[in-house]
């Protein structure tokens, strides 16, 4: 039975160079089974991965189990980790001499970057949030800051072009209906959202009501 969580994916020899260093980016744990330390960080990636599980720009390994539960909705992000004392080649490839040992390859970056931050979920949520351009948090829900744009805030409530059609879309349809309903609409349909919020409903229906309740917010 494996001691990894599902949300974290198992990198080998045969599938690294397809996941790491390609379009999204990669927190990978390189481990020994033998080794404490890793047995200690593994729930932490866990709940990481999960957190990020459908996003495409981050690619996260087994190395933290709660890390990768946490991002279990971003397609960006890809939490990982690989056995090093089985694929050796690839632990000396990557100048790892001590476990656990924790990279993190950038989106398109195949040389990797040594991870010297801390290890508690939150550091590693804030670490991914940081370099992928996430906005979730240790439960793997969005923050208050997904969904805004950082160009549609510093002009006001003005409409400009935004980088994201999806985001674009979520802004104009929210624009079109403050001046049809009225000022006291924002508010009333945040109220509403966040009662459905409130529910029992999936991970993905939670992210694109949460999405359009933060784009409402520029409006209340």
């Amino acid at each position: 039975m494996s001691p990894w969580a599902d949300d974290v994916l198992v990198l080998t020899e045969e599938n690294f160079e397809k996941e790491v260093g390609q379009d999204r980016g990669a927190l990978v744990e390189f481990y020994a089974p033998w080794c404490g330390h890793c047995q200690k960080l593994a729930p932490e990636n866990e709940k990481l991965g999960a957190s990020f599980k459908k996003a495409k720009s981050v690619l996260i390994g087994k190395t933290y189990e709660n890390v990768a539960t946490a991002f279990k909705m971003e397609e960006d992000v890809v939490i990982a980790n690989i056995d090093a004392d089985k694929y050796k080649d690839l632990a000396e490839k990557y100048g790892v001499s001590g476990y656990p040992t924790l990279k993190f390859f950038p989106k398109g970056n195949k040389a990797g970057e040594d991870y010297d931050g801390g290890q508690s979920l939150d550091e590693f949520v804030a670490f991914i949030n940081e370099q992928c351009g996430t906005n979730r948090d240790a439960k793997g829900q969005l923050t208050s800051k997904a969904g805004i744009l950082s160009s549609l805030d510093a002009l006001g409530k003005q409409f400009v072009a935004a980088s994201i059609d999806e985001r674009k879309t979520i802004y104009l349809k929210a624009a079109k209906s403050y001046l049809e309903k009225g000022a006291d609409y924002p508010k009333k349909e945040i109220e509403r959202l966040q009662r459905i919020l409130d529910k029992s409903i999936s991970p993905a229906k939670a992210d694109e009501l949460t999405l359009k309740k933060n784009s409402l917010s520029t409006f209340a």
